[in-house]
């Protein structure tokens, strides 16, 4: 058995990182930028005032100055202001030429086209430089996945479109005499497919366009048929089928197809074989069948060959940790995947691992994972773990 470490790099050696396409900036929330973006401007463009009041020259105590005009946000004072004069002035006003603060409207009293400044005046300008946020050599880094902060300085920066990197489209396709589609009958030994709506979420929130194919039966024509739906797919995701027993055809009838395969078995729990390689222009990824195995795969392989063909780079699934919230049995052999609850008092590992339970999948926040033969842990001991 390979370590899932090792998994991960023959996964990342045939996933390619997409190319980009524009899209408006009102829909690039979530996508992922694929190049630097250098500002078409500075910001602020001009120096701009940040409150109501005046701009003057100097501001001394009890000092009368004369109001010769007016300031506001899009209409800037056409001229110079020079001693004892002030401008009458708004917050994102342009600062006339020779102001060197804002005196704001509180310290001041007004009457007429003439204004007394206040005993008491603040120490503060009130003036934001131009450039202030950014200047004419500002770049935005790439790559990365853009969150609304991001749109709004993009647009800020006066980009009206950008380059992302295309969704992967993944086709997800479920294996098995055995299963029906939610909102069907099962007959007596039928169970309801799960895996593949719970993995068309994952991979959505990743970034990717996941769609669902039609259930493949555990015949050789079913299955031909139904992968040969999967069109203009940059990843075919099966699951079940893709172990050794009678019924599993995926290698078979892949094979027939194309696929030019690789067969691992993961030393890892829950979640064992593993199949991979390419069929046609598609990366071929197989998971096993059982619902939490293929649940758990999905974090830990799929969502980082999502991240790397969206150009985020090849990395594993990011780890935090926390400390035990209850002693921990040694671990056997394989790096296991624990179902666990993140909460005020540590992490705490479910009971029953069971990787039939989604229920107790559901019930969970975070994976605990610890390594091969990781000795007993005691509470407050530091484990790694995966969000959920």
């Amino acid at each position: 058995m390979i370590s899932v470490a090792e998994a991960l790099d023959r996964l990342f050696a045939l996933a390619p990182v997409l190319p980009s396409e524009d899209v408006p900036l009102v829909e690039a929330a979530g996508r992922v930028l694929a190049h630097p973006m250098l500002t078409r401007r500075t910001q602020p463009p001009f120096s701009a005032s940040a409150m109501d009041g005046y701009a003057v020259t100097d501001a001394t105590p009890g000092a009368t100055l004369t109001v010769i005009g007016e300031a506001a946000a899009g209409s800037g004072f056409d001229g110079p202001v020079a001693d004892g004069q002030a401008v009458r002035i708004f917050t994102g006003a342009p600062v006339p030429h020779g102001a060197t603060r804002i005196v704001i409207q509180e310290d001041v009293t007004r009457d007429g086209d003439t204004i007394t400044l206040g005993e008491t005046l603040d120490q503060g300008t009130h003036i934001r430089p131009a450039g202030g946020d950014f200047g004419r050599d500002f770049t935005f880094a790439a790559p990365k996945r853009l969150v609304p902060q991001d749109i709004a300085l993009l647009a800020a920066m006066n980009h009206a479109t950008l380059p992302v990197t295309r969704r992967p489209v993944v086709a997800l396709i479920s294996t098995g005499d055995e299963l029906v589609q939610p909102g069907e009958d099962p007959g007596p030994d039928q169970i309801v497919a799960s895996n593949t709506f719970g993995l068309h979420a994952l991979l959505r929130d990743l970034g990717a366009s996941p769609r669902i194919l039609p259930i493949a039966r555990d015949n050789p024509d079913s299955l031909r048929f139904v992968l040969g739906l999967v069109d203009d797919a940059d990843l075919v995701v099966t699951i079940g089928g893709a172990s050794v027993g009678d019924h599993d055809l995926v290698a078979q009838v892949a094979g027939e197809m194309g696929l030019e395969r690789a067969f691992h078995k993961v030393a890892m729990r829950p979640g064992k074989p593993l199949m991979s390689g390419r069929l046609g222009d598609a990366m071929m990824v197989g998971l096993p069948g059982n619902p939490v195995s293929a649940m758990v795969c999905g974090h830990v392989f799929l969502a980082p060959v999502v991240r790397a063909m969206l150009g985020l780079g090849a990395h594993p699934a990011a780890r935090r940790t926390a400390p035990l919230a209850d002693v921990a049995p040694a671990n056997g052999p394989r790096e296991h995947y624990m179902r666990a609850t993140l909460g005020p008092d540590g992490i705490r590992i479910a009971a029953n691992q069971d990787s039939s339970l989604l229920s107790l999948l559901a019930a969970s926040n975070a994976l605990v994972v610890r390594p091969p033969n990781d000795p007993a842990r005691n509470a407050g001991d530091r484990v790694a773990y995966l969000p959920l």
